[in-house]
């Protein structure tokens, strides 16, 4: 197990709870015996106390763990950040639903210091590359840990596009657009478009059209090793978006080639040893609980 000695914190939340919980978390840290950095938009939030700070890039060339303190979009926001220098992260659970973010404010000593002890367990994670081109010169380009989104932003109006995986023809189609997520997105914008589930560690996948003008089209999961192409008709009167995590914004014009791949680098979080992705599933989305020992299923 790693030894992690000097621990970044970092959030992109700016509330009273979420000040808290980090001005708990550097005392904590300090009086046990570690060595806080705080990135500087986290730091706006601290009293003054024993910590050093620094800029993301900074902090992920210090630290051997940072400590994310927020909700999902914390942890989207970090991951993106850190992936390429291969720092793990670990989540503190401030926003809504916190499929990613899994310690609980009250739970911050006992949990955390039970990791920086070496009880802990590592997920892989990968996230995807995204380029944009028009008429053949790069354009932009993304980083997404959830999901990859073609929408058509402010506007209600469907857009035709064509879909093809691995340079083979898959469909054209009119629709509000396409979700291409990763497993960990899928219990995200993807599930809530009538997409599967699909376990973290299953290297896979998911397309998922937005309201498609044909009833027929369905999600698809396909191979995570997939190169997805998608190209934006050219008689489009709308100017689609493509977004990242539902954070970054890349504006597109009709005739644009979107290329999303897997990105090679993978992302480490780090969780309690008594982390159960199903448990998780059951707390956040309201799956039933075990059946009394005296139940039975009728078949």
């Amino acid at each position: 197990m790693a030894n992690f000695q000097r621990i970044g914190l970092v959030t992109r939340l700016h509330l009273d709870q979420v000040a808290d919980t980090l001005n708990h978390l550097v005392r904590f840290l300090s009086e046990a015996g570690w060595q806080p950095v705080v990135e500087n938009s986290a730091a706006s939030l601290l009293a003054p106390g024993n910590y050093q700070v620094a800029d993301s890039a900074a902090m992920a060339r210090s630290v051997d763990l940072v400590i994310v303190v927020g909700g999902d979009g914390s942890m989207l926001s970090a991951a993106r950040d850190m992936v390429d220098f291969d720092i793990p992260l670990l989540g503190v659970n401030r926003g809504r639903l916190g499929f990613l973010t899994d310690i609980l404010p009250d739970e911050v000593e006992a949990r955390v210091s039970r990791v920086l002890a070496g009880e802990y367990v590592v997920s892989n994670r990968f996230l995807l590359d995204v380029e944009v081109t028009r008429r053949g010169d790069k354009i932009a380009a993304g980083l997404a840990l959830n999901d990859v989104v073609l929408h058509p932003g402010k506007s209600v109006r469907m857009m035709e596009f064509e879909l093809n995986i691995d340079r083979q023809f898959v469909y054209s189609q009119r629709s509000d657009g396409l979700i291409v997520s990763t497993p960990t997105g899928s219990t995200a914008y993807a599930l809530s478009a009538g997409g599967p589930i699909l376990h973290p560690n299953m290297d896979a996948l998911v397309l998922v059209p937005m309201n498609p003008h044909t009833l027929t089209s369905r999600p698809v999961a396909v191979p995570g090793s997939s190169v997805v192409e998608i190209r934006v008709g050219e008689r489009n009167e709308l100017h689609p978006l493509v977004t990242c995590d539902g954070q970054c914004d890349i504006m597109i014009e009709p005739g644009d080639v979107i290329q999303i791949r897997k990105k090679a680098k993978q992302l480490r979080l780090v969780h309690p040893v008594d982390h159960n992705f199903y448990g998780i599933c059951r707390s956040k989305l309201g799956w039933g609980s075990r059946l009394d020992s005296g139940e039975h299923i009728e078949r």
